[in-house]
């Protein structure tokens, strides 16, 4: 079918998809984009200038920065979810036939926890045995919900029976949805630890090499890792969004120092 271009719009360069106004998403220009590696092409212009290599990046909450590194766009963001800012961007670097980086395909992936696991087990990283159910609940355990409202910011630990069927009414919303469940063994301790580029501030040995992986895998410049260490084995429980104002100082450098080009990845 021929579409007749339309003089009020722009038309692409050639061999680049038309995006149709009344379809495809407008984006609000939250974005910061950070100092090219290299040379834009010509006529592009960057939103904001970041601050000399000295001072870290002016991040506000919710506003994500599009970093590029040579050919590849690297899409740093709060929240990657379905439908946020950083999403749609992502999405369209995408169908502009950009590179681009994470995938929105991976960005999915990593919000329901059971594919996160499985595709991260199936990558070799050391994950929690889980298990999907609509009551049953072992205790102890991690819980998520499963669902397009979920987070996997907001999980649950439930220690007795009484606090999981609490829990289990939260998360399914009265029953209407299932939920993962992941059983702690016995003197498990979890924790979190934020992940820039694949890489901790302070982490060593076991947890150092699950950030390596899952970036190696899903490509998030930003990830918080929720960590299951049974004393024999740290294992991933999930992967969650990471909030900026929640970077302890030696993440801030971290992520400061890729934005301003003093680590190349």
């Amino acid at each position: 079918m021929n579409i007749p271009s339309n003089p009020g719009f722009a038309q692409p360069p050639a061999g680049h998809a038309l995006l149709h106004p009344s379809c495809v998403p407008r984006l609000p220009a939250l974005g910061i984009a950070a100092p090219a590696l290299h040379a834009d092409p010509p006529g592009s212009q960057a939103s904001c200038i970041l601050p000399g290599p000295k001072r870290e990046p002016a991040l506000s909450r919710d506003a994500f920065v599009a970093l590029r590194l040579g050919e590849t766009n690297h899409i740093i963001s709060e929240n990657y979810a379905y439908k946020t800012d950083a999403y749609y961007t992502i999405l369209q670097h995408e169908l502009e036939g950009r590179a681009v980086k994470p995938a929105s395909n991976d960005v999915l992936d990593i919000s329901v926890v059971p594919l996160c696991l499985e595709r991260a087990r199936l990558h070799g990283i050391p994950v929690c045995d889980w298990g999907i159910s609509q009551g049953y609940v072992p205790v102890p355990s991690i819980l998520y919900g499963i669902n397009y409202f979920a987070s996997t910011a907001a999980y649950c630990v439930v220690r007795d029976n009484t606090r999981a069927k609490e829990a289990v009414r939260h998360l399914t919303n009265c029953g209407k949805y299932p939920f993962c469940y992941q059983k702690l063994p016995a003197g498990a301790t979890i924790s979190s630890c934020a992940a820039v580029f694949g890489r901790t501030s302070c982490a060593e040995g076991e947890v150092e090499e699950i950030a390596r992986q899952v970036y190696d895998l899903f490509s998030i410049p930003l990830v918080t890792m929720i960590l299951v260490d049974d004393g024999a084995t740290v294992r991933l429980s999930s992967l969650s969004p990471t909030r900026y104002s929640r970077l302890s100082p030696g993440e801030r450098s971290l992520l400061a120092a890729y934005l301003n080009h003093q680590v190349f990845l």
